[in-house]
């Protein structure tokens, strides 16, 4: 097991990376080695459901998130914290990953509630009760302390971002196609991040109450339709497109004046959408200083060829799935955790005042030690 004392004493550090997104469709684990600064080695990822037990209650509590502001929780939180402990294990187990060469567990949870405006945040995780059962020195509470100084505690992958692009050609974007598009623009030691508008969750939403499906494969059915432009035009009007960044979403911001696509044929209606998401990446480059000499896009949106295509035709430089760059899309995040809890132990940034809005450089993270 890792020995506490010698944490802050080693130039380079293994950390196990874990999160669940917003979709709760899983916990996402994977494996980063590096001193915090230059560019990490990674290894394998993998991703482990949730009990469905857990789920269901966690979707009953997000149906009234806030519950989260004031209720304890106990009973929820200790069925989360179960299910990433498994995950870990399993993971350690499948990568036959010796447990002592790893230094720490990077714990983000799963976010029941984030109102930054309130400057609250809330992740339901047990740091402390999976460093004692793993052995391992664990880091969660990332966002606490850029929401409590003010910042909008998101993004927080754009470090990691920074430290896998040293090598690559500048300025360079990379777009995160989620349920929300958000992207980090790297130059140097210049980095902006912020949320563009929407991504796949308006799409999806649509396709799953026109046809009954979850995504539109490939998208499709977004290639075989007519894009209302009008409408397009009418959605960039929304004044969070001139607002300068760090700025951020809700997943649903968008949806309910998007409604008028209602009126439309399956084919068009999908169509106009994917042709809103993408005006709406071309409006980020309103905030950035450059033109990005190339995009790497990450998130289930990069699997989507209709979205790839026309972000390559509107914005007239490479634009590629990460794996290009040899990075691994499905495990970014999980990785983004593990390296981010490195930077904690090590008392570095976490956060910059162009990535979330808080005042300073930030650093982060509570440090639950074994024993």
């Amino acid at each position: 097991m890792a020995n506490i004392v010698t944490l802050h004493d080693k130039t380079t550090l293994t950390a196990i990376g874990v999160i669940s997104g917003t979709s709760m469709d899983g916990i996402d684990v994977s494996i980063v080695s590096s001193d915090g600064q230059d560019t990490p080695r990674f290894g394998a990822g993998a991703s482990y459901p949730y009990r469905d037990s857990t789920r269901r209650e966690l979707q009953a509590l997000v149906a009234e998130a806030e519950r989260a502001l004031t209720e304890p929780l106990v009973e929820l939180e200790a069925a989360v914290t179960a299910d990433h402990l498994a995950a870990v294990e399993r993971f350690i187990a499948e990568q036959k990953l010796d447990p002592a060469a790893i230094d720490l567990v990077g714990l983000h949870g799963q976010t029941v509630y984030h109102r930054p405006e309130q400057r609250f945040t809330r992740q339901l995780i047990d740091g402390p009760a999976v460093a004692q059962a793993l052995g391992i020195a664990t880091v969660d509470r990332f966002r606490h302390a850029d929401v409590a100084a003010g910042g909008e505690g998101a993004p927080f992958a754009p470090l990691y971002h920074r430290a896998l692009a040293q090598a690559l050609e500048q300025p360079v974007m990379v777009l995160n196609l989620g349920g929300v598009g958000n992207v980090t623009y790297i130059d140097g030691e210049t980095v902006i991040a912020f949320d563009t508008g929407p991504a796949s969750a308006i799409l999806d939403d649509f396709v799953l109450r026109r046809q009954g499906r979850t995504y539109d494969a490939d998208g499709a059915l977004s290639a075989s339709g007519q894009v209302r432009q009008e409408l397009v035009a009418g959605f960039m009007q929304n004044s969070y497109f001139d607002r300068p960044a760090p700025k951020s979403l809700d997943r649903n911001d968008f949806h309910r004046r998007a409604q008028v696509v209602e009126a439309l044929p399956d084919a068009d209606g999908a169509a106009t959408l994917a042709a809103f998401t993408i005006e709406s990446v071309v409006a980020s480059l309103r905030h950035v200083p450059d033109v990005p000499k190339r995009w790497l896009v990450t998130g289930g949106g990069r699997l989507n060829r209709h979205f790839m295509a026309q972000l390559a035709s509107r914005l007239g430089v490479p634009v590629e799935p990460v794996e290009a760059a040899g990075w691994d899309g499905d495990a970014l995040e999980a990785q983004t955790f593990a390296y981010l809890a490195i930077r904690s132990v090590k008392g570095l940034p976490l956060s910059l005042p162009g990535t979330t809005g808080v005042p300073q450089p930030m650093t982060g993270g509570r440090l639950n030690r074994v024993g």
